[in-house]
């Protein structure tokens, strides 16, 4: 791609949104990935598989490349918060539909909304990379403070709203209005450091080390706050180790997928931000050549 050449919205659209249809298959490929689902495991799951993946991500697909279009726009962040949610609430009928009522991607749908927006709007305002987090902060700021302080408990809450109420646990909105500092102020790090591991190791070590920090609620949704502590302490033992860098590293790995499947542990939030991890990646390379 030549610097300067002109682009038009489709073109845009088409080529970020590719890049996180890409990311989510690239998340359920990975293996071992603890817990979760694989084309070589269900994980800790019952009721999907590896093509159940397959078919959400493929009726996703449209929805990615009308995130990026809704964010390249001379509207406000907020605004486009409010078109993406949308454009959002559309695609999960659509995924549930897909999958015959099974969650597959609602959390992913939510981040990676987001992220493929605010990467639009950079893109319209010919900002750089680091300005996407901003970005994300504007078009989310106060979301915890209107959807969770006033929540009163009832039967219609979505998960995350019970375990606010419960845990004080922010969630997937405490993450987007800080930013989401998992992914920009470690993960993306973490991904670049390890260039020297194959694609599938570079991604399951960086799905450890996202687990040692990330106040996963899927993982407290199956048990408790307690679960989530001992599974981020496991995770940082097993990046002391190496993680995929070392043969320790990865004979641990496999211990916790045996060790999670028998518990019932999913850390669903982390490998949504593993995506994210991944397509922000793609996304700064791909700003550096328009």
């Amino acid at each position: 791609m030549q610097k300067n050449k002109k682009f038009t919205l489709n073109d845009f659209s088409l080529t970020i949104s590719s890049f996180a249809l890409q990311v989510m298959l690239y998340e359920v490929s990975c293996y071992p990935s603890p817990g979760l689902v694989s084309p070589v495991s269900n994980g800790a799951h019952k009721d999907m598989d590896y093509f159940t993946f397959i078919d959400s991500t493929a009726v996703l697909s449209k929805y990615l490349a009308l995130f990026v279009q809704e964010g390249y726009s001379n509207r406000t962040c907020k605004d486009i918060f409010d078109s993406i949610r949308t454009v959002g609430a559309e695609a999960e009928k659509d995924m549930f539909n897909k999958t015959q009522g099974i969650n597959t991607h609602k959390g992913m749908l939510f981040l990676m909304g987001i992220a493929c927006a605010a990467t639009g709007k950079a893109i319209y305002e010919k900002k750089p990379f680091k300005e996407i987090q901003t970005i994300i902060k504007e078009m989310t700021e106060g979301i915890v403070n209107k959807e969770l302080l006033s929540l009163k408990d009832n039967s219609l809450l979505s998960h995350g709203e019970k375990l606010y109420l419960k845990y004080k646990n922010e969630g997937v909105r405490g993450e987007v209005e800080r930013g989401i500092p998992t992914v920009f102020e470690y993960s993306l790090k973490l991904y670049k450091e390890n260039l020297n591991l194959n694609l599938n190791d570079r991604l399951v070590h960086t799905l450890i080390g996202i687990m040692t920090i990330c106040n996963d609620t899927t993982i407290i949704h199956r048990h408790n706050q307690e679960t989530l502590g001992k599974v981020k302490e496991i995770s940082k033992n097993i990046i002391k180790l190496g993680g995929m860098n070392t043969i320790q590293g990865k004979e641990k790995i496999n211990d916790l997928c045996i060790e999670f499947i028998e518990r019932n542990i999913s850390p669903g939030g982390s490998a949504d931000l593993l995506a994210v991890t991944v397509f922000l990646h793609f996304v700064e390379q791909y700003l550096l050549t328009v």
